[in-house]
């Protein structure tokens, strides 16, 4: 039969629109036998999955590619390992310590799973907004890296719709048309873990039809106390084509049970780096999500691309914490609140008794989170030329709706100094003026979107792009148990965004562009926003007044290279320069009561920098070189509560000046990769990162030393045993670095601890994995 008539189209119009149809591009083939071979670097931009993919050369920000290849590199698939080894702007942080959701850092920018962090960057897998209605967090652990094909990282562009302040991540899974054959691995190593996964991709003889599946599994007991990781990940596609249209129905699942042990005050880290502070730290997610796509072409010049999916996620979160509480200091046969005046009362209204006396006691935060997510866009193509010259333009709509429904209730029990752990007898807390008490609210996000993109050649060499996308964002809160929850809240904005790029020949190109976009505040931030009722995921939520939606003006310059003879071989390179101006930018900010926190506006904030990378690749050897410099900085006087800071004022506050860096993100990284095919048969490779010290978060006004700068050499190779039977090894952290990957304060003198019984130091950092040894083996059929 015929092949389906490809068309060339533009940049994505939206990332929403990515992934609506398999590429048939370039198919990805478990080989048979299998080929070993160092992988190519793909000088591509986002893909259009029913067309070839762009040119970097049109493409008027940077943009990175990670392919599949990539990701299943040392043998272990590992998505966001790829991303940080091989996007020099891309930089881990982990504030829980569960390596399976660690926070993604790109241009200054954040996607993380907790509530809290700036949520600056727009995911997107297979099209679907992966940004969770309730808090626009990104759950890394849902995805399962064996089925991807390729990701792509793009700086600012306003079509990738709310979210995209800093860029965005498409991730593009795989199908039956892009994938045949089948493989299986098993590997375990270090800290008790054991694993495997296994993919399977078929396709009719008549072309038609196509089938895909993919699985992962895997368990770790952790090198730190109370971590755990526990992994159960499914993802299947049916395809269907014709020829002039392609249809696919895919369905994702998730089980996963991640126990993150978080931040430890630095004392009891010097006498034992496996210690946690304060426990459970008990987090579970169960996810499926169903989606359908078509593509459809109208005639040779014109194409429509639709979309429609559901998803269902079920988080659950059992969080031991220090205590907002004490025994009364007049009424010493009960608890009261901080204060040691107020008392605590249960869900009767009856006074909660000082069941351990004086102490020790902890409080015990339960959490849910049920999101019922839906969505559909559609767009239409149009590549007829104008005026004599080339013009490729796309247009569509989009909607991203929400329902989600959050329970919350805090219980306060006893504190097992010997475990660190939470102990009965567990009493729910229900105080009269809410500052604790159980909550249950309702709410219903729609994230409407009308956008439009063009790109047209002014000459063979120069291409002008034009974008728009108009956002509008509906929030409402509904209180399941009073009224002070409920409230209706919009946000509307357009974005503009244009840009210009030529072509030098020899595989050279420049551009220089300028974007606009935006985010809304998400119903968690919305729900606590005042300084006098601060709250953490143990406190919960009280109705506060609105905030601001956060705006981004990007400006983007760079040149870059594909393909460059260079020495022998052929260089891929790019450097590009970048400054982002943000206004309104939402932070969670510390209270003046210790461990509580609020979401507020702080006026302006800038992140600029510059990433530089050359991928090498001469013979059988392939090397990498890349360099990020991101200077994140405040850019609005504030005064904000830090009672915790040791460098604090005597009212616990500190003054944040402009050009103060921002927390968390590292200023300066470099990074080194080296894959070499010794033999036909064995493959070695190496790469090494090095990051500078992070901020801590609540010493914005940068008063205290950093979390420190370290460097990790992670090492892997292969062997083909027989045609059909690979075995592979990886040892990360090589040399058994110590070092931190986050840091902040913690309250030291509410719960002892053995390790440190006397500290008073609040620094509190989450420990880097020591070395750490794996090992596998993988069939293809």
């Amino acid at each position: 039969m015929r092949i389906p008539r490809v068309r060339r189209l533009t940049r994505p119009a939206s990332a929403l629109l990515f992934a609506l149809l398999p590429s048939v591009a370039a198919a990805q083939t478990a080989p048979s036998p299998p080929v070993v071979s160092l992988p190519e670097v793909e000088v591509t931009a986002s893909p259009e999955p029913l067309a070839v993919p762009v040119p970097r050369s049109q493409v008027p920000a940077a943009v990175s590619t990670v392919t599949g290849q990539e990701v299943v590199r040392t043998g272990i698939p590992d998505a966001l390992g790829a991303l940080n080894q091989n996007v020099p702007g891309v930089s881990l942080q982990n504030a829980g310590g569960n390596p399976e959701e660690p926070q993604l850092t790109y241009h200054g920018f954040s996607a993380s799973p907790l509530e809290g962090s700036q949520q600056g960057l727009a995911v997107y897998v297979n099209g679907v907004r992966f940004n969770q209605p309730f808090g626009d967090t990104v759950q890394w652990d849902l995805i399962p890296s064996i089925a991807i094909s390729r990701m792509d990282i793009e700086g600012a562009n306003p079509v990738f719709g709310l979210n995209a302040l800093g860029g965005s991540l498409s991730v593009k899974l795989k199908n039956g048309f892009t994938f045949h054959g089948g493989d299986a691995s098993l590997y375990g190593g270090s800290f008790a873990q054991v694993g495997g996964n296994a993919e399977w991709g078929w396709q009719s003889k008549d072309g038609h039809t196509s089938t895909y599946i993919a699985g992962n599994s895997m368990s770790e007991d952790g090198w730190r106390d109370e971590q755990t990781t526990r992994l159960n990940q499914f993802y299947g596609d049916l395809g269907w084509r014709s020829d002039s249209a392609e249809a696919h129905l895919s369905v994702t699942a998730a089980r996963n049970s991640l126990d993150q042990p978080g931040t430890v005050p630095v004392d009891i880290l010097n006498a034992d780096r496996d210690a946690v502070f304060t426990g459970p730290n008990e987090f579970t997610n169960r996810y499926i999500q169903v989606a359908g796509n078509l593509n459809y072409d109208i005639n040779d010049h014109t194409s429509l691309q639709a979309l429609a999916y559901y998803t269902n996620l079920s988080q659950r979160v059992n969080n031991g914490n220090t205590p907002n509480f004490q025994q009364c200091t007049i009424a010493v046969a009960f608890l009261c609140e901080q204060d040691g005046v107020t008392p605590l009362t249960d869900r009767s209204g009856a006074p909660i008794p000082a069941f351990a006396g004086s102490g020790p006691y902890s409080e015990l935060s339960l959490q849910g989170v049920d999101t019922n997510g839906y969505g559909t866009a559609i767009q239409a193509n149009d590549t007829r030329k104008i005026w004599g010259r080339t013009n490729n333009l796309i247009v569509g709509a989009s909607f991203d709706g929400g329902v989600s429904t959050f329970d919350g209730s805090t219980q306060a029990g006893g504190f097992d100094p010997a475990s660190v752990l939470f102990v009965g007898p567990g009493i729910t807390i229900d105080q009269a003026d809410l500052s604790i008490s159980p909550v249950r609210v309702t709410t219903t996000n729609g994230y409407y979107g009308v956008f439009a993109n063009d790109i047209y050649e002014l000459t063979k060499r120069l291409s002008l792009t034009l974008s728009g996308r108009f956002n509008s964002a509906q929030i409402s809160l509904a209180d399941q148990n009073g009224t002070a929850l409920t409230g209706v809240h919009a946000f509307n904005h357009f974005n503009p965004g244009v840009g210009l790029t030529y072509k030098f020949g020899h595989g050279i190109s420049a551009y220089v562009g300028y974007a606009v976009s935006n985010r809304a505040p998400t119903p968690a931030e919305l729900s606590c926003a005042s300084p006098t009722s601060p709250c953490s995921l143990a406190n919960f939520f009280v109705g506060d007044p609105d905030l601001k939606q956060v705006i981004a003006r990007t400006v983007e310059v760079g040149v870059r290279g594909d393909g460059t003879p260079f020495a022998g071989g052929k260089l891929n390179w790019a450097i590009d320069l970048y400054r982002t101006e943000t206004q309104d930018d939402i932070t969670f900010a510390p209270s003046a009561l210790a461990g509580l926190d609020f979401f507020q506006n702080i006026g302006q904030t800038q992140r600029q920098g510059a990433d530089v990378t050359a991928n090498w690749v001469v013979g059988k050897v392939n090397v990498l070189v890349g360099y990020a410099l991101t200077n994140a900085t405040f850019r609005t006087p504030l005064l904000l509560d830090s009672p915790l800071n040791p460098a604090a004022d005597a009212q616990g506050q500190e003054m944040v000046q402009p050009g103060a860096h921002l927390p968390g993100i590292p200023m300066h990284v470099g990074k080194l990769g080296l894959d070499w095919q010794v033999t036909p048969a064995w493959i070695v490779g190496a790469r090494a990162i090095v990051y500078s010290g992070q901020v801590l978060y609540g010493d914005e006004a940068n008063l205290t030393p950093n979390t420190g700068a370290y460097w990790l050499l992670t090492l892997n190779s292969s062997y083909q045993l027989a045609k059909h039977v690979q075995v592979f090894g990886l040892l990360e952290n090589a040399l058994n670095q110590k070092y931190a990957v986050y840091g902040t304060f913690s309250d030291v003198t509410s719960v002892p601890n053995v390790y440190a019984p006397n500290t008073t130091n609040t620094r509190s950092l989450s420990p880097g994995a020591p070395i750490a040894a794996y090992g596998g083996v993988k069939v293809t059929f």
